[in-house]
């Protein structure tokens, strides 16, 4: 834990078990509402083969996933640490471009 402690630049456990529970809040309530966002736009399982349904899905969680991590971080109190994750992650993904002053 300590590893993952200065790699984030946190400076206690109880910093880091809020940040536990943020990740594990918003991966849970992002795939939650995923299927009523799919339902409300007529894709459901029923109507679209399962290989094509599933890959939605899981395109769908990403960008809810993103908003409410900074959401949930926010919350937590704990805006600065998910605001910078958020940057670096959507940096790695080649969406740097999004925070360019």
């Amino acid at each position: 834990m300590e590893k993952l402690k200065k790699r984030w630049g946190i400076t206690s456990n109880f910093q880091l078990v809020v940040i536990f529970i943020v990740f594990a809040v918003t991966g849970s309530t992002s795939a939650y509402l995923s299927k009523p966002v799919l339902a409300w736009m007529s894709i459901t399982k029923e109507t679209f083969p399962p290989y094509f349904y599933y890959p939605l899905y899981i395109i769908l969680i990403f960008p809810i996933y993103q908003v409410l991590l900074v959401f949930f971080g926010f919350v937590a109190g704990q805006f600065q640490f998910f605001w910078s994750f958020e940057k670096r992650m959507l940096k790695t993904l080649g969406l740097g471009f999004l925070f360019k002053k």
